[in-house]
């Protein structure tokens, strides 16, 4: 039980590693609007990761999985969330890059902490992919002879806690580095790549029929 546990929280936190479309968000908000309101996006984000989890517990993502029709709607929102995040990414180093630890100067300009919520919910929730992953990862880790629909909403639960330690650390080394980010070429250079990165996942996600 205590090595599957294990095996299961090691995964969770090689899973958050890895860059995605949540990532990518995140990074925006951070390079945009600043820890707070990337912090708040990360919360949005996890939010929504427990939902897809709780969803496969219902059966609703097997629902999205076997319909075409579902999958290709929710694939294409997904895909226009990504572009228009990333479109606001690169209008925003064009107008002179971030907001990233300027608070006084941004004071009731920026999102607030509802709206960079908002974001980062409905990102992770407009991803078919993470309906998918969902129903196929958590119920791997069900341990054998525990009940599926009892065990399903703890580990989406302890998927989204992972999820949040490994982000909010992300997010405190760039408050860490504020003398780094604080540079307005590094933090203008670092909007553009979010924005690049966010397109870039928009389209590939448009373009993915399977």
């Amino acid at each position: 039980m205590l090595h599957e546990l294990a095996v299961f929280l090691g995964t969770c936190l090689l899973l958050a590693m890895v860059p995605g479309p949540g990532a990518a968000v995140i990074l925006r908000q951070a390079m945009r609007d600043g820890r707070r309101s990337a912090f708040m996006t990360m919360l949005g984000n996890e939010t929504a990761l427990v939902l897809w989890g709780l969803a496969a517990t219902a059966g609703l993502t097997a629902l999205i999985t076997a319909s075409e029709v579902a999958y290709s709607v929710l694939r294409v929102v997904g895909a226009v969330v990504l572009i228009v995040l990333g479109a606001q990414a690169l209008r925003t180093s064009w107008r002179g890059g971030s907001t990233f630890e300027q608070p006084e100067a941004t004071a009731g300009t920026g999102p607030s902490g509802w709206q960079s919520y908002r974001t980062g919910v409905i990102a992770n929730l407009t991803n078919p992919k993470a309906a998918v992953f969902a129903l196929s990862f958590l119920p791997q880790f069900v341990p054998a002879g525990f009940s599926v629909p009892a065990t399903l909403p703890l580990l989406a639960v302890l998927w989204g806690v992972v999820d949040a330690i490994w982000f909010t650390l992300v997010i405190w080394f760039i408050g860490r580095s504020k003398e780094i980010f604080a540079r307005s070429s590094v933090r203008r250079r670092l909007t553009q790549l979010s924005g690049v990165v966010l397109i870039g996942l928009g389209l590939r996600l448009a373009l993915d029929s399977q």
